[in-house]
């Protein structure tokens, strides 16, 4: 839109050639226009003079050339020196006034893209913060992460960039052909023959450009999941432990030097683009002064018209090159808009019923013949953003079987079973993190289906065996749950979760940033971090899942000692593997395929023999071992180093 011509667009002409022609056969979802509208309808009066503005600027750019006639025909040749300076001054105004209207023109179209981006990304992720955990156990991290970047991205140039230039290269179309048929018809027939040399090597070499930009962004997406699994603390950890320093550098740089080739091939045929489109405006522009001259000097042309004409040639080419990619554009922009309503349509499966009432209390937890089976796939997740999507033919397994139990307020429940028994699952539906197909699970008394998420989330806290930890601070960690802690509140729970000790030692205190997922820490000092944000919370329902799994002698007992403190007066369902640490439950479950096969006190259970003295007795033997292994060890020290 530009006054100064429209070869200067072409770059962005030769990447829209490069977007995937495929997009032209995709068959849109009915109804996607109507609400594209409806969800620009907020910006409707900025797009409207966005509009206005372009259609203004479009026609500014017409301008020039025929003021340019003027000065030469009228001024220059005639001798008229005021008007030369006149009309000079005119196109001076010109210049000034188009820069201020792309300026204003520039604002409004970031207020409207940036808006939409806003909005589209907002809702996106308070979307998909809604969705069960089945939906995150399947879907691959990186693309729905794409849909909140590129495609709503992709998906606001269709109300930016898209249809400015649909706009102002439709006016300027007409407006230069209509001036060019003005000014000298026989002329602007004779520059539109050169329009098919112009279009052909430009269509070819979109198809070619549309591959090759395919293959990169496919080189590209293969190259970011290198560096992302390796570059996270696991992925370093285990590439460091194995110790395949060649073999990883052989691969990146494999998959580097891919994107390396594939880049030079689209910089290649971007080169050659550019240099047919300036040699076939070149040639038009030599047919035009050439034939032009010719009927100048014969008295058929004035000098100002023929300089005129060329200029009015050069904001040609540009329009038509990029209008016959429209289609692209267009489609390009409605296939991100549905890509991101495919999200948006995918609704959650753990929503507030209408009639739903806050928690209240009391802190009493109920199984009632619970039953429950994992939802299908097409019922969580979307097949775009799984890396590996299957369509599953055998149906899903109920995974529980009539559960039924009871933990009255301050009692401790204890699940105990081989793995993939059900135990987890169980505590799951505690929080509503999936719904039961099957019977009612009571949160205070109340179907947890009838309380608000926020108040039953609130009043159950969760320790789980791998307590996550964002990259931030300690203090940043503990106020996600209790935003409005004071530190002394902070520094009562780390005392509680006997880790204030730690905090005190380290340089930075509460100002610590624990890394990736908490990496910086011990297992053991991540759990008690974990609990300290639990007591924080102060949940009068307490799940603790298996929270001293996989942690040495030491950091168990002081995890284990923390967890006491956090059970104290709560009611407690607590998974574990170790038996000899729910030995003072309240009540034990034995849960074996997904049914409670034994229930009672460790006392009773040891006394009635089955799964739970087979457990005990097998876990105690190896305790034993573990013992004699480490008395003898402690007893041949000395041995060894005197």
């Amino acid at each position: 839109m530009s006054m100064g011509g429209g070869m200067g667009g072409a770059a962005r002409v030769m990447y829209r050639m490069g977007r995937d022609v495929d997009t032209k056969g995709h068959r849109l979802a009915p109804g996607l226009v109507r609400r594209v509208l409806a969800f620009a309808r907020p910006f409707r009066r900025m797009i409207v003079g966005f509009l206005v503005l372009v259609i203004i600027d479009a026609a500014l750019s017409v301008t020039p050339p025929l003021l340019f006639k003027e000065i030469i025909d009228r001024g220059v040749l005639a001798g008229d020196r005021g008007l030369v300076i006149g009309l000079a001054v005119v196109v001076a105004v010109l210049a000034v006034v188009d820069a201020g209207l792309g300026l204003v023109e520039r604002w409004l179209s970031s207020r409207i893209g940036e808006g939409l981006i806003y909005d589209l990304r907002t809702r996106v992720f308070d979307h998909v913060s809604r969705m069960p955990v089945a939906f995150f156990t399947r879907t691959q991290t990186g693309k729905l992460v794409s849909r909140l970047n590129s495609d709503v991205i992709g998906a606001q140039q269709a109300f930016t960039s898209t249809l400015s230039t649909v706009v102002s290269n439709l006016i300027s179309l007409v407006l230069v052909l209509a001036a060019m048929l003005v000014l000298s018809w026989p002329l602007t027939l004779a520059a539109l023959v050169m329009l098919p040399v112009f279009l052909i090597p430009a269509r070819l070499m979109g198809r070619k450009l549309a591959d090759l930009t395919r293959q990169q962004m496919q080189l590209n997406g293969e190259l970011s999941e290198t560096m992302t699994e390796r570059f996270s603390v696991s992925g370093a950890l285990l590439v460091k432990l194995f110790g395949r320093p060649r073999d990883e550098h052989d691969q990146f740089a494999g998959r580097a030097g891919a994107v390396r080739d594939v880049s030079v091939s689209i910089a290649m045929n971007g080169r050659i683009f550019m240099t047919s489109l300036t040699l076939v405006a070149a040639l038009a522009t030599a047919l035009v002064y050439g034939v032009g001259g010719v009927l100048s000097i014969r008295g058929a042309l004035t000098v100002g018209t023929l300089t005129a004409l060329s200029g009015l040639l050069v904001r040609l080419y540009g329009p038509l090159t990029q209008l016959t990619n429209l289609r692209i554009d267009v489609m390009t922009a409605l296939v991100s808009f549905e890509r991101v309503f495919e999200v948006l349509d995918l609704p959650p499966m753990i929503a507030d019923a209408e009639d739903a009432r806050d928690y209240t209390g009391p802190a009493s937890v109920r199984f009632d013949h619970v039953a429950f089976t994992y939802p299908k796939p097409d019922e969580v997740s979307l097949a775009s953003l799984e890396s590996v999507a299957t369509v599953e033919q055998r149906a899903n397994e109920p995974v529980l079987h009539d559960i039924s139990f009871t933990a009255e307020p301050g009692q401790t429940v204890a699940l105990v079973g081989p793995s993939g028994a059900g135990k987890t699952t169980i505590t799951h539906l505690i929080a509503r993190l999936y719904d039961t197909t099957g019977g009612t699970v009571e949160v205070g008394g109340v179907d947890v289906r009838g309380l608000t998420l926020a108040s039953l989330q609130h009043a159950v806290g969760y320790v789980t065996q791998d307590a996550h930890m964002f990259h931030d601070t300690i203090r940043a960690n503990l106020l996600y749950a209790r935003p409005d802690a004071t530190d002394a509140q902070m520094r009562e729970a780390l005392a509680a979760a006997q880790v204030l000790d730690l905090v005190d030692r380290l340089p930075d205190g509460l100002e610590t940033v624990v890394g990736e997922r908490g990496y910086r820490l011990s297992g053991g000092e991540r759990q008690r971090l974990a609990i300290a944000r639990l007591l924080l919370k102060a949940p009068p329902v307490v799940v603790l899942d298996e929270a001293t799994a996989h942690l040495d002698s030491e950091s168990e007992a002081a995890v284990q000692r923390a967890l006491d403190t956090a059970m104290e007066g709560r009611t407690s369902i607590v998974i574990a593997h170790r038996l000899s640490t729910v030995r003072e439950a309240d009540q034990i479950l034995v849960v074996s395929d997904g049914r409670i096969a034994q229930r009672g006190t460790h006392a009773d259970l040891l006394a009635e023999g089955g799964l739970y003295a087979e457990l005990y007795r097998t876990q105690f033997a190896e305790g034993q071992t573990r013992d004699a292994a480490a008395r003898e060890a402690e007893y041949a020290g000395p041995l060894v180093t005197g």
